[in-house]
């Protein structure tokens, strides 16, 4: 089977025993490349093209505050985000330092928009997006290539979380493909007119992430032809 240019070869009929835990897990990852493959396929068509990462960050945010270092571990956002349960104190500080209550937080983090991948991708991979993404990282980017590779791997993160049709930031957060750090300086909300001037709402790194899906969502690119 052809499948955006790449040719998958026919599965043998039973690899391992029909029905134990072994096959069931060895046919979800075929059915995840699968599917992968088939988004692929259909950015091709609009011109694009997206690599979803084949590895997920552990430590999605490392804190840089006054010469000290914290990483925090997806766990504990994940943790936070479904049960608002604080468990380590790098997002403890993340939160006092965010110009909203943990409450607000959570919740932005949870919110969920709807989005069309082709849309998004078109977006990202357009000259305002790589600006967007470019301003967006230029203090939170990847932990070991020191900004090198920021922009993809912010895009890969958004482009993975839309490919179900919604997004959301703790979405995004968990398709990085790598460990990011938080260098000191001001995050580039860019919410004006919803976040309060002068304050860590405008400027923090988990209100930006709570205001990205929806900036995404405003700024997405439909196709009038290919998108019908």
């Amino acid at each position: 089977m052809a499948i955006g240019g790449l040719i998958a070869a026919p599965l043998p009929l039973n690899p391992v025993g029909f029905g134990s835990d072994a096959y069931v897990e060895k046919e979800s990852r075929i059915r995840a490349v699968f599917k992968h493959l088939c988004a692929l396929a259909l950015l091709g068509a609009g011109g694009l093209i997206a690599v979803a990462p084949a590895f997920a960050a552990e430590n999605p945010v490392r804190w840089t505050t006054g010469g000290a270092v914290w990483s925090t571990q997806q766990q504990a956002f994940d943790t936070f985000v479904d049960s608002g349960d604080v468990t380590d104190r790098g997002l403890q500080g993340g939160l006092n330092r965010s110009g909203w209550t943990a409450t607000e937080v959570r919740a932005g983090m949870a919110k969920s928009y709807n989005v069309d991948l082709r849309a998004v991708a078109r977006y990202l991979y357009s000259n305002a997006g790589v600006d967007f993404l470019k301003t967006a990282t230029l203090n939170y980017y990847p932990y070991r290539s020191m900004g090198s590779t920021s922009v993809q791997a912010l895009r890969s993160a958004i482009i993975k979380d839309s490919m179900d049709g919604t997004i959301s930031s703790i979405g995004i957060m968990r398709g990085l493909p790598t460990d990011f750090r938080l260098a000191e300086g001001p995050q580039a909300v860019g919410a004006e007119g919803q976040c309060k001037p002068q304050t860590a709402q405008c400027t923090s790194l988990l209100s930006w992430y709570v205001f990205l899906p929806a900036r995404i969502q405003a700024s997405q690119m439909p196709d009038p032809f290919l998108d019908k």
